[in-house]
């Protein structure tokens, strides 16, 4: 079976559904669930937030978190996936941001940093990877390692 085959199975023994905001993985995590047989059942929306205001606007990230903290940070993925799990009126918000690279990294931001967040009625948590790869292997990455993180916190709200 596969992540988003689990996930989906997960969400609908539950009867939960899920939406998602990405920014690095630019719908991708979307096209993974819905690639599921019976994803309607559960997926609610997608929130493509590739730039800053789209995160502001779509997904209600303050303007507060990203001048602080930037758009590739746990607070902001935190913030993206709690709002669009509310945006959506879902059980479950996933989120993605990082920096696919091979522009755009900094010693402080590599190119391969992701943040993923997840958020099961309001309780949250968020995971920090550094992945390794071309623009597309670290999206796709970043895609595995969100279905991971939905699956491990559906898991722990039983």
């Amino acid at each position: 079976m596969t992540k988003e085959s689990e996930l989906v199975t997960k969400l609908t023994k539950k009867h939960y559904t899920i939406s998602a905001a990405e920014s690095c993985t630019g719908g991708l995590l979307a096209a993974a669930i819905v690639n599921v047989s019976g994803a309607s059942r559960v997926f609610e929306r997608s929130y493509v937030t590739y730039a800053d205001l789209a995160k502001e606007d779509l997904v209600k990230v303050s303007r507060a978190t990203l001048s602080r903290f930037g758009a590739v940070s746990s607070q902001t993925a935190e913030e993206m996936a709690l709002g669009c799990a509310k945006a959506a009126g879902a059980d479950v918000g996933l989120s993605t941001t990082g920096i696919a690279g091979p522009e755009g990294g900094t010693p402080d931001k590599p190119v391969g940093l992701v943040y993923i967040g997840c958020a099961v009625r309001g309780r949250v948590e968020t995971e920090c990877h550094i992945f390794q790869g071309n623009r597309l292997s670290i999206r796709n990455q970043a895609v595995e390692a969100a279905l991971d993180l939905a699956i491990h916190c559906l898991e722990n709200k039983e």
